[in-house]
């Protein structure tokens, strides 16, 4: 994997040199390098959001933490914001990005609402296979809630978690709705699919409890909770990315594990991001299935 020749001015890149993955061999500064293609991309999904990371000071695999509070002598084009009297971290630019990674954040992780708002600017529905030999029961559920949103008029864009699943992203741009009203429309999708595959799929939370079925997690779309960022590097062996899908590549021969940094980078390189044009999508026809879905709580006749 080619390094940038230049990672960024403002940075000043220490242990270049040091492996944040071993296998495959990925050093920081090819790390940082991937940050910098994946920037344009990656950004906007960041912007204005209170940041939560998984740091590997060690590489991966090792010990990680979360972080998602920071001290306040931060660098300056660093943006924070003030939440439970701690410091919050705001991605808002490349700057920030490469800093993040040379300080090994490896996972990046976002709310669903900007720091400014109380209400999700998205929806995102997690597919959760019992382990990744079992990915091809998150294509098979993809499919299935695909077919129910394109019934729904309702646009989605699939991507991979990175981990063992996929997650499914819906956009709400200029689209107001509450999280009480979002639960309405996320329990109600899972309902169905869990409905008509009840050996496959489950909504029960508990892992003991799941019998070896698919967990559609509707129940981590909730304020305070977070999702993995588009484009986000995953602290697995392989290094493996939360990478943004096209529907059609969503079948029996989709691969969790081809999707590597050095793999992402080539698609970066060779073709459009997937998920272009998400910040535009309005789904105006949420507010009126959410209407319906208030006025008559046992729903399921609106999808026959």
């Amino acid at each position: 994997m080619a390094i940038h020749p230049a990672i960024h001015p403002d940075i000043a890149v220490t242990h270049p040199d040091k492996l944040i993955w071993k296998n495959p061999p990925i050093p920081k500064a090819s790390y940082l390098s991937y940050l910098v293609q994946a920037s344009s991309r990656m950004l906007p999904f960041l912007e204005n959001k209170t940041l939560t990371v998984i740091r590997y000071p060690n590489g991966v695999p090792g010990d990680s933490f979360f972080q998602k509070h920071f001290p306040d002598n931060v660098p300056d084009f660093v943006q924070t914001v003030t939440e439970d009297a701690e410091s919050r971290i705001i991605c808002n630019n490349l700057s920030t990005l490469v800093w993040l990674g040379n300080q090994a954040a490896v996972e990046f992780h976002i709310p669903f609402q900007t720091f400014s708002s109380d209400d999700p600017d998205e929806i995102v529905f997690d597919l959760d296979p019992p382990d990744r030999q079992h990915f091809p029961w998150a294509v098979h559920a993809a499919r299935e809630m695909k077919q129910l949103f394109d019934r729904l008029a309702v646009k989605s864009y699939p991507k991979l978690s990175g981990s063992r699943g996929i997650q499914i992203h819906l956009p709400l741009h200029r689209t107001k709705l509450s999280y009480a009203e979002t639960r309405l429309f996320t329990s109600f999708i899972a309902t169905v699919l869990t409905q008509r595959f009840p050996l496959e799929f489950t909504t029960e939370r508990l892992k003991k409890n799941r019998l070896g079925r698919l967990y559609i997690d509707y129940v981590q779309h909730a304020q305070g909770k977070t999702i993995i960022c588009p484009y986000s590097a995953r602290g697995k062996e392989g290094a493996t990315v939360a990478a943004p899908l096209r529907w059609s590549e969503v079948t029996d021969q989709l691969r969790m594990e081809r999707f590597t940094i050095p793999y992402v980078l080539r698609r970066i390189a060779s073709e459009p991001c997937p998920m272009t044009g998400y910040f535009q999508q309005c789904n105006t026809s949420l507010p009126g299935i959410i209407a319906a879905l208030k006025a008559h709580q046992a729903a399921p006749h609106i999808i026959s």
